[in-house]
């Protein structure tokens, strides 16, 4: 089956760090964080995000590993998911090590059988967009 594409911009609308923080202490601020999202474009929606991070707010030197639960519309098509992204950042911009994938089986409603994979770019305006390439089982 050929996947399809389709690409939307988002915003948070709310980001809280947690108060857990690790016992053993590195270079880097290491946490969690809850956080909203409000998507626009070919994902219509919001999702639930648990953002865990290693990461420098003054150089922009870190990774961070996200798991979100989304409710919405993918193109059109109704229903919820779950995906997960990762990125190590160096600080100016550059994005390493990228990972972004739909879990396979969390697809509900129209959404169910849902698979593939996405990229999360960051524009110069700051502008969040993602793209995903899918699958929806017939």
């Amino acid at each position: 089956m050929p996947s399809t594409q389709t690409s939307c911009t988002f915003t948070v609308d709310d980001f809280t760090p947690s108060a857990w923080t690790p016992e053993i202490e590195t270079a880097l601020d290491t946490g969690h964080a809850h956080m909203v999202k409000r998507f626009e474009g070919g994902l219509e929606g919001r999702s639930i995000t648990q953002f865990s991070f290693c990461f420098d707010n003054e150089s922009g030197v870190g990774t961070y590993v996200a798991t979100e639960s989304f409710e919405g519309a993918v193109d059109g098509r109704g229903g919820t998911f779950n995906f997960v992204h990762s990125a190590t950042t160096l600080g100016h911009g550059e994005r390493l090590h990228e990972l972004f994938v739909i879990v396979p089986g969390s697809g509900t409603g129209a959404l169910a059988g849902l698979t593939g994979t996405g990229a999360l770019v960051i524009d110069a305006d700051g502008t969040h967009r993602i793209t995903l390439d899918y699958e929806l089982a017939e």
